[in-house]
């Protein structure tokens, strides 16, 4: 519901201006996966290889974010969509920031995730879909989370009880059965670098 006594103010400083400081072109590195798939750990060696270069990133976590500014969302399926909402808006004010912004969550539905591209310009949101077969998720299992749900202690899991929908169309495929994590990000790095973010 908006409210007709807010308004939207503009800043004399523009998203170009904060971007041309840091010498990069802002966007949404938006990692998606399964639980246990390596999303946290690929935008980690993301973001550590885009240090070196001095660019000006964040990394949001989807654990952490849930310990502050999410930490009273549940796991229900409303829920969830809201969390991701809420990244979104946080992601598009990074953005504005002149950041280049990495987001490491599930986010199991399409629908919520082309929410948050609309969000941003055209360019601005990149999709990295990371692919790990669900058989290697639950060896890999580093929460316990998959064991939890096949004993159904866990309900509405993706990839056991809920479903995780597949990008049809990133913008960079990362498969890490095939790709180890140095390389993983390096392809990422490698994007942003032909296509003029960095």
């Amino acid at each position: 519901m908006s409210n007709k006594n807010i308004v939207w103010h503009d800043h004399r400083v523009g998203k170009e201006e904060r971007a041309a400081i840091k010498g990069q072109k802002p966007c949404i590195l938006w990692f998606t996966g399964l639980s246990g798939s390596g999303k946290s750990t690929v935008a980690n060696a993301v973001e550590a290889k885009l240090l070196l270069l001095q660019k000006h990133t964040y990394l949001l976590d989807g654990d952490n974010v849930r310990m502050g500014m999410n930490k009273g969302l549940t796991f229900s399926q409303e829920d969830r969509i809201e969390n991701i909402r809420r990244i979104g808006e946080v992601s598009k004010l990074f953005v504005d920031a002149g950041i280049i912004v990495l987001t490491a969550f599930i986010s199991p539905f399409r629908r919520e995730r082309d929410a948050v591209r609309a969000l941003v310009e055209k360019d601005e949101f990149i999709e990295v879909f990371v692919d790990t077969p669900l058989k290697i998720c639950e060896l890999r299992d580093p929460k316990g989370l998959y064991e939890k749900a096949r004993m159904g202690e866990i309900p509405d899991f993706t990839g056991i009880s809920s479903p995780y929908e597949a990008p049809e169309k990133a913008e960079i495929h990362v498969r890490t059965e095939h790709l180890d994590i140095e390389a993983s990000a390096g392809k990422i790095v490698v994007y942003l670098q032909e296509k003029g973010y960095i």
